[in-house]
């Protein structure tokens, strides 16, 4: 069949072509299936969607994915993918070989997987789980797809939590305090997907944070470290296509999160890596028994990929710092490194350089570069040279201009903060879009407080966003509290 070109206004990644329904009838095609396009000698394979007003009969419409065509094309019915039998063999529980793995790596890479195959693929992680060995294999699968950045040195540090922790920005604390060391530390980190803020976001407050694979190295051959977006290198660039698709279910398989987290560190270029992991009530890990069993999954899958990996197991059943949102947690980040600052965040960002150090034989102390300012000297080094303004300070960082402030409804005693909740709060204000949007928290877990007395203040830019969030805060027990006389045992 041979239809002419018709460009649709449509931003998609994969690669749509648009059919009228007359047509795709023709040609025995339905929606999801996929055509082969021949357009001078090149053949290029597009998914089928399906109109019955969007295009004329005669037309493909194609979306910005394959703008580049023009003209009148030849259109076959395609095979599906061979990754999609190995899809359907993990869904049966059937162990996959090096070879599968590296079909379904090499097939998502390439847009070759619609929405529900991509889905499929993610609900057969999740319901049967990847053994030790398909694990291995899929992280090695998952960094050879993309670039690799090459170093001349001994040691790369890096540091990796997998997430699940409201206001947990210690990378930006971190990074200056490693780099201080002497220690290089290249440090690419993720945009918020689900959360009020990525460490991406927050650096964004400081400095630029895109940069190419030259760029990043000249950062960290200037600075001995930097804190740039992810998504602008091609670092292990399936990681963001198989997040989208777990994203609707919030499906977090454990072996996909090693092969995520590892090859994005192993295609950084790192040889040393810490990777913090949170449990608690509200955390991705639910107990310490499991916390243990997945630092050992780490280890051993960093062992089989040459890299030297210590885990920390840290408790996550409430927010760490004060800060929730782009501004507010870049607040946190320098009023630490100016020596205040809310006392968790210090204590877990020591905690985790003081491992890497051990890891790399260094024999200085965390807290001195942090108290002799080395670090904040390190740290606003690092935003000169990714183009940001040096000589920033807290009062710079303006909050949103609409703000109100949740207060207790009762005396008691604060016994859980929501991850979920509280930062569910802070996405409806606004985080991580609007900068300024976000929360600020008053009280944390175990503190005292009487009625009316302050739990957190909501910012947002626009009235509208700030009521929607109060709104929500209002339906929700984004804190819980228990009563002052359930605290006592009275004594008979």
């Amino acid at each position: 069949m041979n239809l002419e070109i018709e460009q649709v206004d449509m931003e998609t990644e994969a690669p749509i072509v648009i059919l009228n329904r007359n047509d795709a009838e023709d040609l025995g095609a339905n929606p999801l299936d996929r055509v082969q396009i021949s357009d001078n000698g090149q053949k290029i394979v597009g998914i089928v969607d399906i109109t019955d007003e969007l295009v004329e009969e005669g037309k493909l419409g194609v979306t910005d994915r394959l703008s580049y065509l023009e003209g009148e094309v030849e259109l076959l019915l395609a095979s599906r993918p061979e990754s999609v039998k190995h899809i359907k063999e993990k869904l049966d529980d059937e162990e996959l070989e090096k070879e599968d793995l590296e079909e379904i790596v090499k097939d998502i890479n390439e847009n070759r997987l619609n929405d529900v195959e991509m889905g499929a693929y993610v609900t057969g992680i999740y319901t049967n789980g990847l053994s030790l060995q398909e694990t291995q294999h899929l992280t090695e699968a998952m960094t050879d797809i993309g670039d690799v950045i090459e170093w001349e040195d001994d040691i790369l540090a890096d540091k990796h939590s997998i997430g699940g922790v409201a206001g947990n920005r210690v990378t930006p604390i971190v990074v200056p305090i490693v780099a201080a060391a002497g220690i290089k530390i290249p440090k690419t980190s993720s945009r918020a997907i689900t959360s009020p803020a990525g460490t991406a976001d927050t650096m964004e407050v400081f400095a630029d944070v895109d940069f190419s694979i030259e760029e990043i190295k000249e950062l960290v051959e200037e600075t001995n470290g930097c804190m740039v977006w992810g998504g602008s290198v091609n670092l292990s660039p399936v990681d963001d296509k198989i997040i989208r698709a777990e994203h609707p279910l919030s499906l977090d398989p454990e072996g996909q999160v090693i092969a995520s987290v590892l090859s994005k560190k192993k295609s950084a270029g790192s040889t040393h890596s810490v990777i913090d992991i949170p449990y608690g009530e509200g955390s991705k890990v639910d107990n310490l028994s499991d916390a243990r069993d997945l630092a050992k999954k780490f280890k051993r899958v960093g062992d089989h990929i040459d890299m030297e990996i210590e885990c920390t197991i840290t408790t996550g059943g409430e927010p760490i710092g004060r800060g929730i949102g782009p501004v507010m947690e870049a607040r946190d980040v320098l009023q630490v490194l100016e020596g205040n600052g809310p006392e968790d965040l210090k204590l877990k960002s020591l905690r985790l350089v003081d491992i890497i150090f051990e890891m790399a034989g260094v024999e200085e102390e965390a807290r001195d570069i942090l108290e002799s300012g080395e670090a904040l000297e390190k740290f606003r080094e690092i935003i000169e040279a990714q183009n940001g303004d040096p000589d920033i300070d807290t009062e710079d960082l303006e909050l949103g201009e609409h703000r109100e402030t949740v207060k207790a409804g009762r005396d008691g005693f604060v016994t859980h903060i929501s991850n979920e909740m509280i930062s569910d709060i802070a996405r409806r204000a606004g985080a991580p879009k609007d900068l300024k949007a976000g929360i600020d928290l008053h009280r944390k877990v175990g503190a005292e407080v009487e009625e009316e007395e302050e739990l957190f203040t909501v910012y947002a830019e626009r009235e509208d966003k700030l009521e929607e969030a109060i709104e929500l805060a209002e339906d929700t027990e984004a804190v819980r509290l228990r009563g002052k006389e359930a605290s006592f045992v009275e004594r008979v």
